[in-house]
């Protein structure tokens, strides 16, 4: 079984990989014809980043798209291979169970499309959102409902409660639980949309954690969770391609929002969401760079960071942006090694 399994998750990967290449002509033509652009600040109220990145103004958004519509076709498409071709390979392909997939992939394609409406309304410079778009509170707003039904499906559809600490033992939340994963998915949903400032930097992060994640979740033997971060690695991997300085185009709301909330249920998913601090290091960092930054900024009446999220500030400071993304990218490796590390040293004491 575990054989079949890796030849399931590692074809699945790439088949990602291609189809996504493949879309990208197509989905780049309509993003360039019709002039579906990000809209860059430039009110005064941010001087440093207007200056760093008014170079980027004209490049298309809602690259994202092209990641979670290939996992969504993936999804559909060998569902009914499996329903037409049940007892062949190409059947056993099929990694869509109501216990491991049906909600985060529910979960992707759902904020996805609010984050394409949220993209939208930055391209048309609509929302109450500065220079467009959804404001802070309205996205916080859409993340808890979204959290708040996965909650309800894994409490009440999954008679789910528990969670893993690494070393020390599984608890049992009761009724916590629910509060717990609200907190769980919007802190990565937001800190996923923080990091989305710099071409490649959030596609390299979220790789490298799913990476870690879809590894958890095949020693623990959920194959088809651990296909579906394949897949998404996959998506991820050929949007890089793309999104690498100079980028081609951006993810926007629609991949950040998405693979966001889609991260924080895997986690979930594994039990151990204790370790995303790990795993999302950077992920975690970039959100209390913003909210040390607001605070000072209220309380003391000056900044700690010269901008915010920190990838700002090390761009500030007269680093390349190519410098900045790719040494973040090594630490999410390393970070999501070791996490990897814990729980598999875990797993095998539990």
């Amino acid at each position: 079984m575990p054989d079949t399994e890796i030849i399931k998750i590692l074809a699945l990967t790439s088949i990602s990989f291609f189809l996504a290449i493949i879309m990208t002509p197509a989905w780049t033509h309509f993003l360039y014809k019709y002039k579906l652009v990000k809209n860059i600040r430039s009110d005064g109220q941010t001087p440093l980043f207007s200056k760093m990145h008014k170079t980027k103004a004209g490049t298309p958004t809602m690259g994202g798209v092209l990641i979670w519509m290939t996992v969504l076709v993936l999804a559909i498409v060998f569902f009914w291979f499996s329903k037409l071709w049940p007892n062949t390979l190409i059947g056993s392909f099929n990694f869509l169970s109501r216990g491991e997939t049906y909600l985060p992939l529910g979960a992707l394609v759902a904020s996805a499309l609010v984050g394409l409406l949220d993209d939208w309304f930055n391209v048309t410079r609509q929302g109450g959102g500065k220079g467009g778009g959804l404001t802070v509170k309205h996205r916080l707003l859409i993340y808890a409902l979204i959290a708040i039904f996965g909650a309800w499906w894994f409490y009440f559809k999954l008679d789910w409660e528990t969670v893993r600490v690494p070393f020390i033992g599984t608890f049992e939340l009761g009724w916590w639980f629910i509060p717990f994963f609200i907190f769980i998915i919007v802190g990565t949903a937001f800190s996923v949309n923080e990091a989305d400032g710099l071409d490649g930097l959030a596609a390299g992060i979220v790789l490298a954690a799913f990476a870690a994640y879809g590894t958890i979740a095949f020693v623990q033997g959920q194959y088809n969770l651990a296909t579906f971060c394949g897949v998404i690695a996959g998506a991820l991997l050929s949007f890089l391609w793309f999104n690498i300085n100079p980028a081609r185009f951006f993810m926007g709301d629609t991949g950040a929002m998405s693979l966001g909330v889609a991260l924080g249920i895997v986690a979930m998913l594994t039990g151990y969401p204790l370790l995303l601090p790990i795993i999302g290091f950077l992920l975690m960092l970039e959100t209390l760079s913003v909210i040390i930054q607001l605070a000072s900024k209220k309380i003391r009446k000056k900044k700690v960071f010269l901008s915010a999220p920190i990838h700002h500030h090390f761009e500030a400071k007269g680093w390349p942006e190519t410098k900045v993304v790719m040494r973040f990218w090594i630490i999410a490796g390393v970070l999501a090694v070791l996490g990897l590390i814990i729980a598999v040293i875990d797993l095998r004491l539990w």
